[in-house]
């Protein structure tokens, strides 16, 4: 499973997710205007990366039942 290359663009979409959310919870605790959007665009992008990587474990369990390698 670790050669399958859908399995590893699947983990480093679940990883970019994890970066992309501590990014955003980081951003949190900080005082300002400007932190503030920024959180809240870290989010919106965590959001857009999270359905990404769903849709790619997705596939990859497709794939893996259909009988692919």
């Amino acid at each position: 499973m670790l050669t399958d290359p859908l399995f590893l663009i699947a983990a480093a979409a679940c990883l970019g997710v994890a970066v992309i959310l501590a990014l955003g919870i980081g951003t949190f605790g900080k005082e300002g205007l400007d932190n503030a959007k920024r959180s809240n665009k870290f989010m919106r992008w965590r959001i857009i990366a999270q359905f990404v990587a769903v849709i790619l474990i997705l596939l990859f369990v497709f794939i893996r039942r259909q009988g692919g390698q």
